[in-house]
C-alpha cells in the first residue's frame, strides 16, 4: 500500500521564511535552511520551498538560498517561485532541487510545462494551483501571482490540462483556508483527485490530526502540505503521523 505523504512547506519572502492568512498578514517563522533540516529530523517526507514574491517582483528564484538548503536535506526537495523558463528551471535544478514548481508562468505558457517534463521527466515537474471558492459554491478559480490577480480559470479544468501537458503532480492551495488551521477543503481536494491520474497535495488549512485525516480519506489526497502547525510548534510530526497511524492512515515512521 503506497503511504500518504506529510509535506512541510517554506514560504520564503527576501530569503525569510514567512507565514499569513489567506496569503496576508505574514510573520516571521525562521531561516529556511535550518527549518528544512529540522522538519526533515521530524520526519517530514518531503519539503517544499516557495518564494513567494519571485513572480510579483518579477524576479528569478533565490538561488542561494536554495543552495543553502538543499544542503541540509536527504529528502525530496521541491522549490517554486519566479520560474517563468526552462533556463530559470535549469539553475533551480543545479542549485539542488529534485523537483520544481511552477504556477502563474504554467498558466501564461502552458507548454512550459511539457519542455521542463521532456528534460527532466513528470515526476520532477509540479504544477500548483491557488484556488478560490466562487460565491461560497463547488466551483473554484485558479489564482496567480502569489494569490493577488484572478484568472478565470477553472482550477479543476486547469489541473486536467496540467496533467495532459506532463505534470507529474498538483499542489492544490485552498486560498479560503491557507493559514486557518480549520481544516483543508476537502471538497476542492476531491474535485481534483477524482479528476487527475497524477497525485494531489492538498495545500490550505491544515489543523489538527482530523484535518489531516479528512482529506486522506474524504478528500482522497495523496499527500498533505502544512506549514504554520510545524513552524510554530503546534503539532510535532512524529505525534502526527502516529496519530494518523492510529487512525488507519498509512505513513511512513520517522527514523
Amino acid at each position: 500500500m503506497l503511504t500518504k505523504r506529510i509535506i512541510a512547506c517554506l514560504d520564503v519572502k527576501e530569503g525569510r521564511v514567512v507565514k499569513g492568512v489567506q496569503f496576508e498578514q505574514l510573520r516571521d517563522a525562521g531561516d529556511p535552511a535550518e527549518l528544512a533540516a529540522a522538519h526533515s529530523r521530524a520526519g517530514a517526507d518531503e519539503v517544499v520551498m516557495l518564494d513567494i514574491s519571485a513572480t510579483h517582483e518579477k524576479r528569478a528564484t533565490l538561488a542561494d538560498t536554495v543552495r543553502r538548503t538543499a544542503r541540509q536535506l536527504f529528502i525530496p526537495f521541491t522549490v517554486g517561485g519566479g520560474i517563468r523558463s526552462l533556463d530559470d528551471a535549469i539553475c533551480v535544478f543545479e542549485a539542488g532541487a529534485d523537483k520544481i514548481s511552477v504556477n502563474s508562468a504554467a498558466l501564461a505558457d502552458p507548454s512550459l510545462i511539457t519542455r521542463i517534463a521532456e528534460r527532466y521527466g513528470s515526476q520532477a515537474v509540479i504544477v500548483a494551483i491557488d484556488a478560490k471558492r466562487i460565491n461560497g459554491e463547488a466551483r473554484f478559480e485558479a489564482y496567480v501571482s502569489g494569490g493577488r490577480d484572478a484568472t478565470g480559470r477553472d482550477a479543476v479544468a486547469w489541473a486536467r490540462e496540467a496533467e495532459e501537458r506532463g505534470a507529474g503532480e498538483i499542489l492544490l492551495t485552498s486560498m479560503d483556508r491557507d493559514g486557518t488551521c480549520i481544516g483543508f477543503d476537502c471538497e476542492l481536494t476531491l474535485a481534483c483527485t477524482e479528476a487527475l491520474h497524477i497525485p494531489v497535495i492538498a495545500s490550505g488549512g491544515g489543523g489538527d490530526t482530523q484535518s489531516f485525516v479528512d482529506v486522506f480519506q474524504r478528500g482522497k489526497a495523496d499527500a498533505a502540505l502544512a506549514a504554520s502547525i510545524f513552524h510554530f510548534g503546534l503539532h510535532s510530526l512524529a505525534d502526527l503521523k502516529r496519530e494518523l497511524r492510529s487512525a488507519g492512515i498509512p505513513v511512513r515512521w520517522p527514523c
